[in-house]
């Protein structure tokens, strides 16, 4: 997840180094909301790994549907970013934090801690460029 998101900053930072995204101010508005909701959905390192998984998990579905949120208000590039940022941090929807119990899981899987450690540096680097984002002039 973690390089994905790398991945789609850096075509958004060229895309607006190009000019060939315009970035409005509903743009940054939008990005602005989003970047803040992010930062306070997951926390640096040292204070996520020190909780619970069912409270990790928490925190990333908050920051995924702090997200999505944002992707309902906007058009365009921003749009187009958010969506794909989204679709990158898709696997956390099917991750659990209880134990089965020996019942029907709904197709979702315990992740490792490596892979709450990845969606969590997705999280903070989506929030980095989101605020690359803001700071954006015409």
């Amino acid at each position: 997840m973690r390089t994905i998101i790398e991945d789609l900053a850096g075509q958004a930072e060229q895309q607006i180094r190009d000019q060939a995204w315009q970035v409005s101010d509903t743009d940054r508005a939008v990005a602005a909301k989003a970047a803040a909701e992010l930062d306070a959905a997951v926390g640096p390192p040292a204070v996520q790994e020190t909780l619970a998984v069912i409270d990790r998990l928490a925190h990333l579905r908050e920051a995924l549907a702090a997200v999505a949120l944002a992707l309902a208000h906007v058009h365009g590039r921003l749009a187009w970013f958010l969506g794909a940022a989204a679709t990158a941090l898709t696997p956390v929807l099917h991750w659990r934090a209880l134990p089965d119990d020996n019942g029907p899981t709904f197709g979702t899987i315990a992740p490792t801690p490596q892979q709450y450690q990845d969606a969590e540096d997705a999280i903070r680097h989506l929030h980095t460029a989101l605020t690359h984002i803001t700071r954006t002039t015409d």
